[in-house]
């Protein structure tokens, strides 16, 4: 599938309004990580400012123990401060990156604006090398605009 024909089967999946944000939320992941084949992993994680922490509400794809992240920790953390898509082509190349798994190639963190304000982010995982590129960073920002009108 191709990022044009997920839109509206993400679009029906945010206007179900028979169903929680988590359902909703979770069923964008889902979708997402079954469509695109080098999606592996595909979440959600939402800032707790006061905190400074992000914390897991959905996801598709391997468990990970890291339900909870300190801003500036990790790729995630790093975008939770930068507010600024971060692609990363070979995540053995970041210093500050956290392993969910050994076989993760590469990642991609894009933020989730809600009144201007950086609430959260889109964080996906590809088992492949060098996997995302501007078209993927379009679309998940668009994704993230979907998203911000149901929370």
């Amino acid at each position: 599938m191709n990022f044009d024909s997920l839109k509206p089967e993400i679009t029906r999946i945010i206007d179900r309004s028979d169903l929680s944000v988590d359902d909703r939320l979770t069923g964008v992941c889902e979708l997402i990580q079954t469509s695109l084949n080098y999606y592996d992993w595909v979440g959600f994680y939402f800032a707790n400012h006061a905190n400074r922490t992000l914390h897991l509400k959905a996801f598709a794809g391997e468990s990970t123990d890291h339900t909870v992240i300190p801003f500036g920790k990790g790729i995630c953390g790093q975008v939770a401060e930068s507010n600024e898509n971060f692609l990363v082509p070979d995540v053995k190349a970041q210093d500050n990156y956290i392993a969910c798994s050994i076989h993760v190639k590469a990642e991609i963190v894009v933020p989730l604006f809600k009144d201007g304000k950086n609430i959260g982010q889109i964080d996906i995982d590809s088992h492949s090398a060098d996997a995302f590129n501007t078209d993927d960073e379009r679309f998940l920002e668009w994704v993230n605009e979907k998203v911000a009108e149901i929370i």
